[in-house]
């Protein structure tokens, strides 16, 4: 398929069909972001779409492109969730039977609202690819219509209309970054920003567990990556569009990848100081944008947060992962002398310093200390790593024989 079935026409089609059935997203100011960066951030909140991603776009306008006998059929769709849960959505109503496949490993705030909206769930393989395997074979057993999730003209150019708005809402934008998966709403957002201003510059964002587009557009053919296990499942394609990667080797400006903690810590960033919950996937481009691999010629800058759709399990996990990383929560171990008080005075030195014990843990059994010793653990909440330094320090000069953690 010819890359020109994406046309800044065609997404300001996708616009018109659109009116009233996807929301129009805020692009709001990140006072922290723009501080870090010296430079305007601003934050394109996908995440506030009705089913938490701007998987709504693409997929609204690919069913309304359906023929009757097509919809008659019924559709089926596979996705890492979000896909799924827009399909969902939009075939529940237009009067579509919809029928989704999800990686056994999907997170079950997506596999619950997808059900919810009236979709048949199929749970199939531990991949997006091996649950693109299996729609594939229902597609031929039931006669259903794909709406596949990034390859596809329709859907390419509904996730389009988000480069429209970007550039009604930010007219002085530099750089637009994109988190990218399939490469979908890569190929759609740079058809639309390169056709109305192509001096503004498009970035695509991967984990660096899944770099298919990056691969894809450095490399003559599109390779099959093997992965690995990434926060960003939202985004865990092994092999992308053969359409999308066309269109994205004409219109992006480069694509840089991010590493797992490097996500964690702008989910923790952009939950404390924006307010936004975003899953992994949606929060790669704020992680690029914190960690320098943004081009800094590009000022004002438009990051995509291309999905909210976290499990509060794993929310909570990465939440502590970052404290960690930040140094908000420290590990000390300490070899005190068995003896009444030697542990209050540790507590008093903690208090002291206006310090918080998280936790605390005595071993004389198994620890390999001397009689008369014990080892003591202490998770301690701290202000950061200015704060845990002076910690460490005090501690170390009160007890001699402390055994700390960095």
């Amino acid at each position: 398929m010819s890359d020109d079935a994406v046309t800044l026409e065609k997404i300001q089609e996708a616009r018109a069909r659109l009116s009233g059935r996807v929301l129009s997203t805020p692009c709001r100011k990140s006072m922290r972001l723009s501080e870090r960066h010296e430079n305007p951030v601003y934050l394109k909140l996908e995440s506030l779409q009705p089913t938490g991603s701007f998987k709504e776009r693409g997929a609204c306008n690919r069913l309304l492109l359906l023929s009757e006998a097509e919809r008659a059929r019924g559709v089926i769709a596979a996705s890492a969730g979000n896909h799924a849960q827009a399909v969902a959505r939009h075939a529940a109503a237009l009067g579509i039977a919809a029928t989704v496949v999800m990686p056994e490993t999907t997170p079950l705030v997506k596999v619950t609202t997808a059900r919810r909206l009236g979709a048949e769930v199929v749970l199939h393989g531990q991949s997006y690819d091996e649950a693109s395997e299996r729609a594939l074979e229902l597609v031929r057993e039931r006669g259903f219509t794909l709406i596949h999730p990034f390859d596809d003209p329709g859907v390419i150019a509904g996730q389009g209309t988000l480069g429209l708005e970007i550039l009604e809402q930010v007219p002085d934008v530099d750089a637009v970054v994109v988190p990218t998966g399939g490469g979908g709403l890569l190929a759609g957002v740079g058809v639309a920003v390169k056709a109305l201003a192509p001096h503004v510059r498009v970035y695509g964002v991967e984990s660096r567990t899944f770099p298919g587009m990056k691969q894809a557009v450095e490399q003559s053919s599109p390779p099959s990556i093997l992965g690995g296990k990434t926060i960003a499942d939202g985004i865990a394609v092994r092999r992308v569009g053969t359409l999308t990667r066309s269109i994205v080797a004409r219109t992006a400006d480069g694509v840089v990848l991010v590493d797992e903690e490097e996500i964690a810590e702008a989910i923790l960033l952009l939950l404390e100081a924006d307010k936004t919950v975003a899953e992994g996937a949606g929060a790669v481009g704020v992680a690029a944008v914190v960690h320098e691999r943004i081009p800094a010629s590009a000022r004002n800058l438009v990051v995509i947060v291309s999905g909210g759709n976290i499990d509060v399990n794993l929310m909570s996990r990465v939440i502590e992962r970052g404290l960690v990383k930040t140094g908000r929560i420290v590990r000390f171990r300490l070899i005190l002398p068995d003896v009444a008080g030697a542990l209050a005075e540790v507590a008093s030195v903690v208090a002291k310093l206006r310090a918080n014990i998280l936790e605390i843990q005595h071993d004389r059994a198994f620890a390999g200390v001397e009689l008369g010793q014990t080892l003591v653990e202490l998770v301690v909440e701290t202000r950061g790593h200015d704060h845990a330094a002076e910690l460490r320090t005090e501690l170390t000069r009160r007890f001699t024989l402390q055994i700390d953690d960095p």
